[in-house]
């Protein structure tokens, strides 16, 4: 895991690229890579890579970034140069088979594999990985850049672009850091960040900025820079499972074939590999298949003071499991004097607003503590294994809703008849029922959002609100999260809640609240073969909970019963508690429905984050 940076001058009449631009943007993400640096700059000056290296595999000087590889083609010195974030779980697989062919190598670190994937294959090299990874590599001889991102979208790729010169990196704020990209908000970004609770991509909070998308290349030459070629999809995917009949038993020997496979894969390091430790079932999972595979693990919980002696405190039974698979335990006990003394640091790392993350820094703090540079987090259990209520709820809630979609202009009417009034500021979507009720898609939103399209000119005045809407396009957005279509309503809901709250906001904020304590954040439930291998259960006739039920028992040794038995609740951290009335963090107090006391917290939290990080404007 590391910090990847590029600027590519792609046409002649461009200015050659500045070494102390790129290395300015390179440092700007220290954290993500403390154990060393690099910067290679071609001969004419077209073009740099950069890089922040957290080393994991293949420690020592053999996983020096940017890698170079004199191609066979050409006997030219550095022909191939490749700057990567991200861990390549199959690389010792991949190396084998290359060696076949005749390639010959180096080191043992992932990174020289991709540049003798390249040369095997070029682009398509992608559809041979597996893993997280963001990169960008230079092919001298055809003089051509490759940007790539994993399918999943769990490693960050962004880039700004003047129609000359390309900036590349793997933080939205380093590329501002460098100088020469432009801080000015993205209204389409800000509206997405107040509806969603996160930056939807391609969109970021700046407007000169955006992402790659989520399982994309990328190609830049001299004629410009390509248009993202997709090479898979979350809902892909899901449709592509294989269509097959598991229950019962066959069901169960899946799960634990498949989790194994993917926890296995991701305990692959030169390091030691920890677990992030909920009261949950799908990290007391990670913990009991990877204590099983790779021997005994270190584990960390956050808990909270407030929450002592509470059903909301999830430390007593991370601390059984604990003890269940002989883990080393540490447990960070937070209270509000932290948050108030970390939070000016919090907002410096979150490289684009979103709602959630605290809790991810303030555990990931500890983990760095207590030595780990690697840990597995169980983000992505409930999108696989239909965790969430949304499986349920928004499916029944479509069908019964759906007669009133057919009435013109029904649903916006009752909308403008019920939203002002005061007793609905408690719940403020209940007016958008019959408005968004009609379709699945709309209504998983309704269920998710965190204000609606008509509160936004209250945020961030009419021309704002209009100009982000319309850019934003939520229409497409939700629409294209679900194709191509994956075949039922349970996969679509998987598709959206993977797609866009999971990768926007519970990847997103894994890797810059992790990168801050320079550590990497492994998600096994985030694995492409895993969704492939599962797909076939996710269907309408399986009773809720099931899934997650038989990945608690997919350990040799079983999850307690208290842990299996434990009904569903979200992970809370009090922000809510913490945040109100946070001296010189009140501006939310200047919109008037933020004042009502009956206001949700997250709402009031979004617009100090926005408003922090220089989002808002005078409206």
């Amino acid at each position: 895991m590391c910090g990847i940076a590029t600027i590519h001058r792609y046409r002649r009449s461009a200015s050659t690229v500045e070494e102390g631009e790129i290395n300015a943007i390179r440092d700007a993400m220290a954290n993500r890579g403390p154990d060393g640096s690099g910067t290679w700059v071609s001969p004419d000056r077209s073009i740099a890579l950069a890089h922040r290296r957290l080393a994991i595999i293949g420690l020592g000087d053999q996983g020096r970034q940017p890698m170079a590889l004199t191609t066979r083609c050409t006997g030219g010195d550095g022909d191939l140069v490749v700057t990567y974030n991200g861990e390549i779980y199959n690389h010792v697989e991949l190396r084998s088979r290359l060696s076949d062919l005749g390639h010959r190598f180096r080191s043992t670190c992932d990174t020289e594999v991709l540049l003798h994937l390249y040369e095997e294959y070029a682009e398509d090299m992608v559809d041979h990985l597996r893993g997280m990874f963001a990169f960008t590599l230079w092919d001298g001889q055809r003089r051509h850049l490759l940007l790539a991102r994993d399918p999943l979208g769990i490693k960050p790729l962004y880039v700004a672009d003047d129609g000359s010169t390309l900036r590349v990196a793997s933080q939205a704020k380093a590329l501002i850091a460098g100088g020469g990209v432009s801080a000015e908000p993205s209204n389409a970004g800000v509206a997405g960040f107040f509806l969603f609770g996160s930056v939807p991509e391609p969109l970021t909070a700046w407007d000169a900025i955006t992402a790659i998308p989520a399982g994309a290349t990328v190609i830049v030459s001299e004629g410009g820079v390509g248009q993202p070629r997709l090479h898979g999809s979350i809902a892909d995917f899901w449709r592509d499972g294989q269509r097959a009949s598991a229950t019962g038993a066959d069901a169960g020997a899946l799960i634990r074939s498949a989790l194994a496979d993917s926890v296995r894969a991701h305990l692959v390091a030169d390091v030691e590999v920890g677990v992030f430790l909920s009261a949950g079932v799908d990290s007391g999972a990670l913990l009991g298949l990877g204590s099983e595979l790779g021997g005994p693990m270190a584990a960390v919980t956050l808990g909270f003071e407030e929450y002592q002696g509470h059903a909301t405190d999830e430390t007593p039974l991370a601390r059984t499991v604990a003890e269940h698979y002989g883990a080393r335990h540490a447990v960070d006990l937070i209270g509000r004097s932290d948050f108030r003394r970390w939070l000016p640091e919090i907002l410096h790392a979150m490289d684009q607003p979103s709602i959630d993350g605290v809790n991810t820094w303030m555990v990931s703090r500890k983990a760095a503590e207590a030595g780990l540079k690697v840990i597995q987090s169980g983000i992505g259990g409930d999108e696989l294994l239909a965790g969430y209520g949304s499986f349920s709820s928004v499916p029944k809630w479509a069908r019964r809703l759906r007669p009133f979609g057919v009435v013109p202009g029904l649903g916006r009417t009752s909308r403008r008849g019920f939203q002002h009034l005061p007793f609905l500021a408690s719940r403020p979507k209940l007016p958008g029922l019959l408005e968004y009720g009609g379709s699945l898609q709309n209504l998983w939103f309704l269920q998710r959002a965190l204000f609606l399209p008509w509160e936004l000119p209250e945020l961030l005045g009419p021309e704002r609100s209009e100009d982000g809407l319309r850019q934003l396009d939520l229409d497409s957005l939700l629409q294209g999260a679900t194709e191509p279509d994956p075949g039922s309503d349970l996969k679509r809901i998987a598709s959206l809640e993977g797609s866009i709250y999971m990768r926007n906001q519970l990847l997103r904020d894994a890797d810059w609240a992790g990168m801050a304590h320079s550590l990497e954040i492994r998600v096994p439930f985030v694995d492409v073969e895993l969704i492939r291998q599962v797909g076939p259960l996710l269907n309408d006739d399986r009773p809720p909970g099931e899934l997650k039920r038989l990945a608690g028992n997919a350990p040799a040794r079983p999850l307690p019963s208290a842990v299996l038995n434990r009904s569903k609740s979200n992970f809370n951290v009090p922000v809510g508690q913490w945040a109100v009335d946070l001296g010189g963090y009140d501006s939310w107090r200047r919109v008037p429905m933020l004042r009502d006391d009956r206001t949700p917290w997250a709402r009031r939290w979004a617009y100090l984050v926005a408003d922090s990080l220089g989002l808002l404007l005078a409206t």
